[in-house]
C-alpha cells in the first residue's frame, strides 16, 4: 500500500449522463465545457433547462437501437436528450431529493 492511500477519503464514482442505468436516480456535478462554438450553445441551453449541479436526474426510457434518444427526468420534466447531449453532462449516482 503505497502511504498516499493510507487514510484517503472514498472517492465518488462520477460518470456522463449517457452512462447511467435507466431507473437510477443521480445527482448533477456540472455540465462539461466544450471547445466548439456548437457545443457552447448546447451547454447553455442545458444549464438553463435546469441541468445545474445538485438537481437529481434519472434517465426513465431509451429509445431502440443503441439506447437513443434518451427520456430524462429532470424535476417533474422529462426532456428527451441525444446520447451526445446527455455525455455532457456529469452525475453521480444516487440523488438525496427526487420524487
Amino acid at each position: 500500500m503505497r502511504n498516499n492511500d493510507l487514510g484517503a477519503a472514498p472517492t465518488t464514482t462520477a460518470l456522463s449522463l449517457d452512462q447511467l442505468p435507466t431507473h437510477q436516480w443521480a445527482t448533477v456535478l456540472d455540465v462539461a465545457r466544450p471547445d466548439g462554438a456548437e457545443d457552447r450553445e448546447l451547454v447553455l441551453r442545458l444549464t438553463e433547462i435546469g441541468f445545474v449541479p445538485g438537481e437529481a436526474v434519472r434517465i426513465v426510457a431509451t429509445g431502440t437501437p443503441g439506447r437513443e434518444p434518451l427520456a430524462v427526468r429532470l424535476g417533474h420534466t422529462t426532456f428527451a436528450l441525444r446520447r451526445h447531449e446527455a455525455a455532457l453532462i456529469h452525475v453521480t449516482p444516487g440523488a438525496a431529493n427526487h420524487g
